[in-house]
């Protein structure tokens, strides 16, 4: 008998584990592919040659998760981009974005936004902050049936509403823009020129199948300035080895404290027995049981596939199968020979703009067609492609001379309008992103040895990502915070007593975070203490 069952290794599934076992709860974790990590592995895909296979970059992974799992003592080394962003745009036109030279390159555009910068970075800072403060918090919940605990949750309600206070008029105002309004008008506030918009604008769009100027992606744009590295705020890196390296650093944090991680062990049921979940059948008919059960799972597959729907309220069962999810990413990892040489910044030696997250999507207007364009025919014409290079950063990934790079591709339907497989399109349209890629770089088609195909289909087959859903459910309005998973249940408990969630379906929502697994694991340790003091429990 187990004290908690995590079903899945996620990265999320491992912190939760992690923590749960340092306050003295005796853990297993069922992992159904043959490797822990998730979206977050790192694997050989052509031969010499790894990369990071879905999640490609490091920056919202929480400080606080480094330190207490001690992730640089179980091998976990994380370097920054020498150059945050490169826009290649015209024949002789870029923009480079990071350190201090951006505000030089906006000014190649545009004096006035790069006078601008400052304060846009600030204002932003300040509504970063704010919300950051809240990434490791449980968010105010629902209560229903708890009468006693409605108390704490008022407390919480009133320590959020004097954050808020302290923003002032202005403040507010601006916090309430960033919530409803689209990440194209923010910026079109802001500046006047195209190419640092479609560098900010990018982030809007990140996982998130939208065009720049559908209301709410503000949020999904400031989500993305949460992160660090190395006690950086904003800035973006690469973990040495590649994502697998964080996750594998967690399994070893997890085994040090006596995690059970069994792989190859899909789940196919929890088990609730007299309303209460109680373990867990693998696919194999192995049987688990533990005191509580805990899901790393988008929450639509967890409740859409393995409970029985008899066991879930109604109200709560039609709701999560209106969760919304889909992202519209379509994911490539190449091989080269050689690194790219741009037609507008020449040259195949290595520079600082091969370094950086190289964005190909010049305006937010392109990618407001990219987006419609997908929604009509399934994929965009003139898709948005950001391409890491991450070997340039890590020599372990390649052979000497040669180069791994993630292509991380916008617009793709999630599912295909006239009601096609994935199957049938995907190596057409990995051809139409080296195309693209081509398009910026001519050497790029000839130099690629070897790729890697990630449709939505495949991200949902491999990793569980439902429609190709990066973040476990779309980052909107309606899906965050106390309303994520669902009203009356963001306290990380589902609606079954003695079952909890502690993925990317919970706040703060998705990226390589580990804040959803550290949230959940304090819940559930406080529900464990209650029990052992004889007060009512989950």
């Amino acid at each position: 008998m187990y004290d908690a069952i995590i079903i899945g290794a996620g990265h999320n599934g491992l912190v939760c584990a992690a923590y749960l076992a340092a306050g003295g709860l005796k853990v297993a974790v069922l992992e159904r592919r043959a490797v822990v990590g998730g979206a977050a592995v790192t694997e050989e895909f052509h031969p010499g040659f790894r990369n990071s296979v879905a999640a490609y970059t490091v920056s919202l992974l929480n400080p606080k998760i480094i330190r207490d799992l001690d992730l640089p003592a179980y091998g976990l080394k994380v370097v920054e981009r020498r150059l945050a962003n490169f826009l290649p745009l015209g024949d002789h036109e870029y923009l480079k974005v990071g350190g201090d030279k951006t505000r030089a390159e906006v000014a190649k555009f545009s004096a006035r936004d790069a006078e601008r910068l400052d304060a846009y970075h600030e204002k932003l800072e300040v509504l970063a902050d704010t919300l950051r403060a809240l990434v490791l918090e449980t968010p105010p919940n629902v209560m229903a049936d708890r009468p006693l605990a409605a108390l704490g949750e008022l407390i919480r309600l009133g320590k959020l509403g004097n954050r808020i206070r302290k923003l002032g008029l202005a403040g507010e105002r601006d916090l309430l823009d960033i919530f409803t309004a689209s990440a194209g008008d923010y910026l079109d506030h802001w500046f006047e020129s195209a190419p640092i918009k479609a560098a900010y604008g990018f982030d809007g769009i990140v996982g998130n199948f939208a065009s720049p100027y559908t209301p709410g992606s503000a949020y999904v744009l400031l989500h993305h300035c949460f992160g660090e590295v190395n006690g950086k705020k904003g800035a973006w890196g690469h973990a040495i080895g590649g994502m697998g390296a964080i996750t594998q650093a967690m399994a070893k944090a997890c085994a040090a404290r006596g995690v059970d991680i069994r792989l190859s062990a899909g789940v196919s049921e929890v088990i609730v027995e007299n309303g209460r979940a109680v373990g867990a059948v693998t696919e194999t008919g192995e049987v688990f049981r533990g005191r509580t059960v805990i899901s790393n799972l988008n929450p639509r597959l967890l409740y859409g596939s393995l409970i029985d729907a008899a066991a879930l309220p109604a109200d709560f069962k039609t709701r999560i199968e209106k969760w919304r999810c889909g992202s519209g990413t379509f994911r490539m990892n190449v091989a080269l020979s050689e690194l790219p040489d741009f037609i507008c910044l020449p040259g195949k030696d290595m520079a600082e703009h091969h370094a950086a997250g190289i964005i190909m999507a010049p305006s937010l207007t392109y990618m407001e067609n990219a987006y419609f364009d997908a929604r009509r025919e399934g994929w965009s014409k003139q898709p948005i492609v950001e391409m890491v290079i991450s070997s340039t950063m890590d020599e372990t990934l390649a052979p000497k001379g040669q180069h791994v790079a993630s292509l991380f591709c916008q617009h793709v339907s999630p599912t295909l309008p006239d009601g096609s497989s994935w199957d049938d399109h995907r190596e057409t349209v990995a051809d139409l992103m080296i195309e693209t890629v081509g398009g910026f770089a001519p050497n790029f088609k000839a130099s690629v040895l070897g790729r890697q195909i990630m449709s939505p289909l495949d991200l949902e087959r491999t990793f569980g990502l439902i429609g190709g859903d990066i973040f476990h459910g779309a980052l909107d309005l309606g899906q965050l915070y106390s309303a994520r998973p669902v009203l009356g249940h963001a306290d990380y408990r589902g609606p079954i007593p003695g079952l909890y969630m502690c993925g990317s379906g919970t706040h703060p929502g998705g990226g390589v975070t580990g804040a959803p697994g550290h949230n959940a694991a304090r819940e559930i340790l406080k529900d464990f203490k209650r029990r052992a003091g004889g007060m009512p429990a989950h």
